[in-house]
């Protein structure tokens, strides 16, 4: 049989980029979790010296490891070949990715990674979708913090919509009620990158200000949402709020699924985000200095301030403390509608959100993409349209998020 098979596949994963402050802690958690199962797994990388490095700090002495290069495609097919399934963590995406999802969808092995870079899923989407699907492979692109609480919160929303009332909620709002941790050198360089890639190219500024920009047929859609600008009041919470960064990539992430699933929620279905600052005037007022940074981060053209920034900012591979990453945590809150307010949805998760989560999450997606039975659809998916209730029990089970339900 050929050794593109997916059931002769040596290993189940491999963690790729496995030396970067993610990476890490990706390895770290499959090794304690893992360690005594039928999990094969391996790990690779570039720098061969870094990889024994991690091999020695984590005890992973019992664990195969590659090297390749994200810019050689013949060293990432030698890799991809040997696995079913590719946990990728080497950002900024759009420039370290493209080869690698490539490879995967020639050697016929599932992908995911965590990625929040919407302009490179968009080209992912146009170039491999179709290629993917003729080679029944899946492509799972934001397993992180962005943007599996958002997506898996209403697959979770909708489905216990559907099992009660018997259609799914014609608008679902998330609002951010609590979080805490910090951010990773990695991640703020990958917005970095986004920022300086939009201002090259226009198309790309289209692509992030569309609402719809991971759905390409946006004529088949029948709302027009905007992603929220300033801070209002909001009636449904009561409070006010504020721009939630990452609903740039949560938002369009949701409408895909949406897209994907045939628009199973609706050709109208509303989904939105915000950030809760709290009731006060004060708390506005307030809410206006956290958006003081991401406002003067996003307006950076000149050479020298960048530079400043770039030196100044957490370097790649660099991130928060173990102390910061085990008591950070989140809560995110799913108001659900259909045409008045009929249920709230709690997600709740353990880590700090960025990265202790995260890590988890992406682990878990990644061994859920080569163990589990999966919904029959390939390409270049979703979570919850890739993963699915197997991805929903695995969260719940192993990764310290809870999904909760109170119908009103």
């Amino acid at each position: 049989m050929s050794h593109l098979n997916r059931k002769n596949k040596k290993f189940d994963l491999i963690v790729w980029g496995s030396t970067g402050y993610t990476g890490k802690l990706v390895c770290e958690y499959i090794q304690k979790k893992y360690k005594n199962t039928n999990l094969k797994w391996a790990i690779a990388g570039r720098n061969e010296l870094k990889i024994k490095s991690i091999i020695s700090l984590l005890n992973l002495k019992d664990i195969p490891y590659f090297i390749a290069d994200s810019n050689n495609k013949d060293s990432l097919l030698e890799m991809t070949k040997m696995t079913k399934t590719i946990c990728s963590i080497v950002g900024p995406y759009a420039k370290y990715g493209t080869l690698l999802v490539e490879a995967c969808i020639e050697s016929k092995t599932n992908y995911c990674d965590i990625t929040g870079e919407t302009q490179w899923i968009r080209e992912i989407i146009d170039k491999y979708h179709t290629k993917a699907i003729k080679n029944k492979v899946k492509i799972v692109h934001a397993c992180g913090f962005d943007s599996v609480p958002s997506d898996l919160g209403v697959f979770y929303a909708q489905n216990k919509m559907k099992e009660s009332t018997g259609k799914y909620a014609s608008k679902i709002i998330m609002r951010v009620i609590s979080m805490k941790g910090g951010v990773s050198g990695g991640t703020i360089h990958s917005f970095l990158n986004i920022l300086e890639e939009s201002r090259k190219n226009k198309s790309i500024t289209k692509i992030l200000s569309n609402p719809h920009g991971l759905s390409p047929n946006v004529d088949l859609f029948e709302t027009e949402e905007e992603d929220l600008k300033k801070i209002i009041f909001d009636s449904t919470c009561k409070r006010w709020i504020s721009p939630f960064i990452m609903a740039a990539i949560n938002t369009r992430v949701v409408r895909r699924s949406n897209y994907l699933l045939a628009f199973k929620y609706g050709r109208v279905f509303i989904y939105n985000e915000a950030l809760v600052l709290g009731r006060s005037i004060l708390s506005k007022f307030l809410g206006y200095f956290r958006l003081i940074p991401i406002y003067l981060i996003s307006k950076v053209k000149n050479l020298v301030l960048k530079s400043f920034l770039r030196l100044v900012l957490p370097k790649p591979g660099k991130g928060p403390t173990e102390n910061s990453r085990k008591s950070g945590f989140f809560k995110l809150r799913f108001y659900v509608f259909d045409k008045k307010l009929k249920a709230i949805v709690s997600v709740y998760g353990v880590g700090c959100p960025g990265y202790g989560s995260t890590s988890k999450m992406l682990a878990e997606s990644s061994i859920c993409l080569a163990k589990d039975k999966l919904p029959i659809q390939n390409g270049v998916l979703t979570p919850s349209t890739g993963l699915g209730n197997a991805f929903l029990n695995r969260l719940q089970k192993n990764a310290d998020l809870k999904f909760k339900i109170k119908f009103l």
